[in-house]
């Protein structure tokens, strides 16, 4: 498609999807399928769903229609199987047992449509040491170790409880691939099946590469030591702290700069009128000191720097020098003042009758520089209900499938080839999930390899996880022969995922014009960081940057970015927000390319359903607003988005941290319903009746005082002991886990057995790395280890028609690597 048109009906359309979930993660799953022309009818119990308490819900629901049933009469019930009668897909965030009881177990729903791709998304999974568990956001990221990942983000001992919800994005994402994929396996089998994604593989995903080093201290103890960021003290520690250095402004404006390359660094020394540190011994090695003074005392200069501007002084820097580049730290709404996001149109607005006006994020997926879809209002509750239960009950159940075959399961997505031109890791990371499920991934790199591979201090820990499943071609691109190569490969791929930065592609002539000349059927995917033009489309995209602009940083640690009146006050400051921006485990890297995968997949099965799409684009920018919906919608009398207290424990009394006797617990206990569970399970520690706690909102109103209450209850056992008694009375209730999450899941037998698979590559020989993201009920999944630097260019050329003779002359012309 040429120009800016957009697609009517969307790629999805004449897809009926029938949503029963109740969380955001499912929510999510299925706005991104609304966005793309499903037609997704929500299912709300009478009353309404209670997503519509979140601020979210009128971007959550956008473009949906509304049915309400009663499922425990069998009126409700029967609408409902009608309406699963008919699907294409069904998705609910059910417990396990809960889906059983309700006879919406796989088995049930496959009797009532062959035909149906069925999602259940889960906090722990279906099956292992924890799918008994309640699957709460927190309690997931507290049982896996992720809130001690963010220690750090506090100023006590202990734990830090994360407000971006990492693990719903995870698990919201990943659902997304399974049933794109699982749709994508039905245009040829003509079946269906049952697709489980879940937070704990959902949030895993997210992390670049502290799996592996990781796995280097265990194998390898003496090879390395790891250093983090800061000392216990707060003082710097790490080289990569002065090129993304945080310091505020003269008048109290945030900013992450992003000077990583060594040229980029030089010239913010310059701009900082510090070059004649490079020549001075005192400074031999900057950014590598040898001595913690010395380390200190380059940080409060370079802080007291940043101070002796203000932001509008700064962005005079930034917008007449190209070699400087930082972000304000925002929040909330503010996130879509962003000028990269109007460029981009990537806000959109929407006149809602029950909200007013909506400014909200516009779909994850653009088509020729244009969202796929108008933003459209949520619905109120029922308003479909009478033709939604007119259809149910004239459904014709869908026709039985054929027998399966006698053969074994296959691969879905076997015989989908990816070209990869792209560095590091979010987008890359996108056509990598893709590999569990089958389709092939050549990833063309520079001779000397992709610059994630040697990040680490360890060869290859950088890139090992980046780089599970894939072919390395090495090659030199800015050569005539490289280029023809590159084409040649693009000239029987299905998909090509570029992640270059504004022009680059164009540059080195893989745009996609320049490919579809050789091949006209093939789906091109931009994965960049901001945009494929604008005011920051050009600029280098990292993680911290991006987390820094776009919310994620003040999100998790909103009065982190106050204090500015002293020295120590900056640099308490600056060190909670490089956690929130910077650790390796949860970062916008890996949301963004959770939604790169997404991307492929819609590519992908739009054109299998005959309906090929333009040039797609999925950014990091779009990705992390999309990621905080919660926090960056808005319109008038908008519900205050949650905020952790300023110690980190939560955000409220019934959904935080406690410290125990031994340890620490999380408690979730949010809905009336629970409340009752939890009065009666403490009844002998504490008293809970009165008038201060008997409704939800007189609750709400005392909410410091029965956080007082409960942290005096929980005081008294150790954590283990909370987490065995308030299981049993099915409160959701666990152990803060003080280990880091990749060594937990390396370390602990059971949880390996269930949540990672055994794979293989040249540096790391037999290892454990985490599974397919998703399960399928019938196709197959693989898991791979990584790749060496061209590995498997001779091996791709001859594919492509080159004897023996051509790749060596190709080598000895340093074409190839």
């Amino acid at each position: 498609m040429a120009g800016h048109e957009r697609r009517p009906g969307g790629p999805l359309a004449g897809i009926t999807v029938v949503d029963l979930s109740s969380t955001f993660p499912g929510a999510q799953a299925t706005q991104f399928l609304a966005d793309a022309g499903a037609d997704v009818v929500q299912v709300e119990p009478p009353g309404g769903s209670p997503l519509r308490d979140r601020a979210a819900w009128p971007a959550l629901a956008r473009g949906k229609r509304s049915i309400s049933l009663d499922l425990h009469a069998d009126a409700g019930r029967a609408t409902l199987n009608g309406l699963i009668a008919t699907a294409d897909v069904f998705v609910m965030t059910l417990r396990p047992q809960t889906a059983a009881r309700l006879r919406l177990a796989p088995a049930d729903l496959a009797a009532l449509n062959p035909r149906l791709v069925s999602a259940a998304i889960t906090g722990f999974g279906a099956s292992g040491p924890w799918a008994h568990l309640k699957g709460y956001e927190g309690m997931v990221m507290a049982k896996l170790g992720m809130f001690q990942t963010k220690s750090r983000m506090v100023t006590r001992p202990g734990p830090a409880f994360v407000s971006v919800p990492y693990a719903g994005w995870g698990a919201s994402q990943t659902a997304v691939h399974g049933i794109l994929t699982a749709l994508f396996e039905r245009a040829s089998s003509g079946r269906g099946q049952h697709v489980e994604a879940d937070m704990v593989r959902g949030v895993t995903a997210l992390d670049t590469w502290t799996w592996f080093t990781e796995m280097v201290g265990l194998r390898w103890p003496d090879a390395y030591q790891n250093v983090e960021a800061f000392t216990e003290d707060g003082e710097p520690q790490a080289p990569l702290v002065y090129p993304l250095l945080i310091a505020p402004t003269k008048d109290g404006h945030w900013l992450q700069f992003a000077q990583t390359a060594p040229r980029l660094f030089a010239a913010m020394l310059k701009e900082f009128g510090l070059t004649e540190m490079l020549a001075d011994p005192k400074w031999k090695g900057l950014p590598v000191l040898e001595t913690q003074e010395l380390r200190t005392e380059l940080w409060e200069i370079m802080i007291r720097k940043v101070q002796e501007r203000t932001l509008a002084e700064w962005q005079q820097v930034f917008d007449t020098n190209p070699d400087i580049m930082a972000e304000v730290f925002r929040a909330g709404p503010d996130v879509l003042n962003h000028p990269q996001l109007d460029h981009d149109r990537r806000v959109a607005e929407v006149d809602d009758p029950e909200f007013g006006r909506v400014v909200q994020p516009s779909t994850l997926v653009h088509e020729n520089e244009m969202p796929l879809s108008a933003p459209r209002p949520a619905p109120r509750e029922d308003e479909h209900g009478d033709e939604l239960r007119q259809r149910a009950a004239s459904a014709a159940p869908a026709s039985p499938a054929a027998a399966p075959p006698e053969a074994p399961p296959t691969l879905p997505l076997e015989g989908l080839t990816i070209l990869e031109l792209g560095t590091m890791f979010a987008g890359p990371y996108g056509a990598t999930v893709l590999t569990d499920f089958g389709a092939r991934v050549i990833k063309v790199e520079a001779k000397e390899g992709d610059g994630i591979r040697n990040i680490g201090p360890f060869p290859e820990s950088g890139g090992a996880k980046v780089l599970q499943g894939k072919e390395s071609v090495a090659l030199d691109l800015t050569t005539e022969e490289g280029l023809r190569i590159v084409r040649e490969l693009a000239a029987k791929a299905d998909v090509v995922l570029q992640s270059f930065r504004a022009g680059a592609a164009e540059r080195a002539g893989v745009d996609a014009e320049a490919l579809r000349r050789v091949n006209p059927d093939l789906i091109y995917v931009n994965a960049p960081g901001y945009g494929t033009g604008g005011p920051s489309g050009k600029r280098p995209a990292y993680a911290p940057s991006i987390g820094a602009a776009f919310g994620l940083a003040l999100t998790d640690a909103p009065d982190a970015a106050h204090a500015t009146e002293s020295l120590r006050e900056i640099k308490a400051g600056a060190m909670r927000l490089q956690t929130a921006t910077a650790v390796p485990t949860m970062q916008a890297d890996g949301i963004a390319a959770l939604g790169v995968a997404s991307t492929i997949l819609l590519g992908a099965l739009a054109r299998r359903l005959g309906r090929p799409m333009g040039q797609l684009t999925a950014t990091m920018v779009g990705s992390a607003t999309h990621a905080i919906l919660e926090q960056v919608v808005d319109y008038p009398g908008r519900a205050p988005a949650p905020a952790p207290d300023p110690d980190g424990h939560g955000f409220n009394a019934l959904y935080r941290m406690y410290e125990a006797s031994e340890g620490w617990v999380f408690l979730a206990a949010p809905e009336p319903g629970e409340w009752e569970q939890l009065a009666a399970a403490l009844a002998g520690e504490a008293d809970l009746g009165g008038e201060r706690f008997a409704t939800r909102e007189a609750r709400r109103r005392n909410d410091e005082a029965l956080a007082e209450t409960l942290a005096g209850v929980f005081s008294r056992r150790p954590a283990g002991e909370w987490e065995a008694l308030l299981t049993k009375a099915d409160v959701g209730c666990v152990q803060v886990t003080e280990r880091l999450p990749e060594l937990l899941l390396q370390t602990d037998e059971a949880l390996a057995a269930e949540y990672c698979v055994t794979a293989a590559n040249a540096i790391f020989d037999e290892h454990l790395r985490m599974g397919p993201l998703v399960r399928f009920s019938r196709s197959a999944t693989r898991a791979e280890g990584g790749c060496s630097v061209g590995e498997h260019t001779d091996a791709v050329l001859s594919e492509l028609g080159y004897d023996e003779s051509a790749i060596a002359a190709l080598r000895e012309r340093g074409v190839i690597g």
